[in-house]
């Protein structure tokens, strides 16, 4: 079984150090959903929302979110983002969030990509809760990566 590398050898969590890592050019895609009622889907097409044009809002929350992560997750190393873009789209169910995270770096992207899609996702949640509390956050996943020792890496469909 693999150790946990964040761990040092009296099982406190540390800080892994990259710096013998080779600098390669890494990327990392996420994704996830926002399910809304067909009303409050309509109104967000429509940008139609108390709070304005939801769209505009949640992709530079995710943006923001990016940058930030190494200050948001207590072990993850702070990066020099090369790029970060986020999309959503409208859906038969309510929002599509994608986010694709890339740096040239000693370590992956993969949770800055996470944390614009969940950023994102929170958002569309903040700017629709005025006309529903029951919207739902889910499937936020990673959906590729690549870069580093280990190289590419997909999910299954």
């Amino acid at each position: 079984m693999r150790e946990f590398s964040h761990l040092d050898e009296s099982g406190t969590a540390r800080m892994v150090d990259v710096s013998a890592k080779a600098e390669t050019h890494r990327t990392a895609t996420a994704q996830g959903q926002v399910r809304l009622t067909e009303s409050v889907r309509q109104l967000v097409a429509e940008k139609a929302l108390p709070k304005g044009d939801v769209f505009t809002v949640a992709k530079l929350a995710g943006i923001l979110a990016a940058k930030k992560c190494g200050e948001l997750i207590p072990l993850c190393h702070p990066l020099p983002l090369t790029d970060i873009q986020v999309e959503l789209r409208l859906t038969e169910s309510g929002v599509a969030i994608s986010a694709t995270a890339s740096c040239v770096g000693r370590t992956g992207v993969e949770m800055e990509a996470l944390t614009a899609v969940s950023v994102a996702a929170l958002t569309v949640y903040d700017m629709c809760k005025a006309v529903d509390k029951g919207i739902v956050i889910e499937e936020v996943r990673l959906v590729s990566k690549t870069g580093g020792k280990s190289g590419a890496w997909h999910a299954e469909k």
